[in-house]
């Protein structure tokens, strides 16, 4: 009877164990092809990191796509457009890879080419674009990546007229690569500004100049405001200007006196 007892317990832990065991598994990476684009950011098709893009388009559409990044990401994209035939174009072509953030701010690019031009004979055009690391926090005032929603917008900057319309492939992929959310370690090893003690003066030291340079600014002071010199001047004569567009003004402007009988 107790074999039996416990048998049934081992059984009842190893039912309990194994959901538990599945759910601690990681997540597999998404395997759906998206094959649409947005033409603005508010229709931006949604991209997962690592999730294949191929869309069909044409020479001149704006193309937009979104994603997720956390604190601590460095996220890589990479773009792959099959060009028209070299029979139908009229001349070369240039590509520009651009990122936003949520607050529609552009992020620059570390690394890639993130504009490139295609010669009248190439089939395929490659961009990248490496963005900075994605931090957790930053100042109000800079531009630093957060957390949040990036957009991708994948646009034709220069091509001849006659190659407008022609028809395109586009292969996005975007690579995420994780990383310390805090990645600023540093450590301040000096105070910025000196110790200071309030209520004390520093005794002059032997050879400072502390004395010369308050006598040198007295004499400045003086030399200024000294009688005569040219400012007493012109502050006199201005006075004197002002006093006499007075009169003036007031004999032009008072009302004729009338005596009546």
């Amino acid at each position: 009877m107790r074999y039996v007892l416990a048998g049934l317990a081992a059984l009842a832990c190893l039912s309990v164990a194994g959901p538990a065991a599945a759910d601690d598994t990681p997540s597999p990476s998404p395997s759906t092809t998206v094959g649409t684009a947005g033409t603005s950011f508010l229709t931006a098709t949604t991209v997962e990191p690592g999730q294949q893009v191929r869309v069909s388009s044409s020479t001149g559409d704006y193309l937009y796509w979104s994603f997720d990044a956390a604190a601590g990401e460095t996220d890589r994209l990479a773009i792959t457009i099959t060009l028209p035939t070299r029979s139908s174009r009229h001349g070369p072509a240039t590509w520009t890879v651009d990122v936003f953030d949520g607050l529609r701010r552009r992020q620059p690019c570390t690394a890639g080419s993130q504009t490139a031009t295609a010669a009248t004979g190439a089939s395929t055009l490659a961009l990248h674009c490496l963005l900075r690391q994605v931090r957790s926090w930053a100042d109000p005032w800079s531009d630093e990546p957060l957390p949040g929603t990036y957009y991708v917008r994948l646009s034709a900057t220069g091509l001849p007229e006659q190659d407008l319309g022609l028809p395109i492939q586009t292969d996005l992929s975007i690579t995420a690569k994780k990383g310390d959310a805090q990645p600023d370690n540093a450590r301040l090893k000096a105070p910025l500004s000196p110790a200071t003690d309030p209520g004390t003066t520093a005794a002059p030291q032997a050879g400072s100049s502390a004395a010369p340079a308050a006598a040198e600014e007295g004499e400045h002071f003086w030399n200024r405001f000294s009688w005569p010199s040219t400012r007493w001047w012109w502050t006199i004569g201005g006075g004197l200007l002002a006093a006499v567009a007075g009169v003036g003004g007031y004999r032009l402007t008072r009302h004729p006196r009338r005596w009546f009988s």
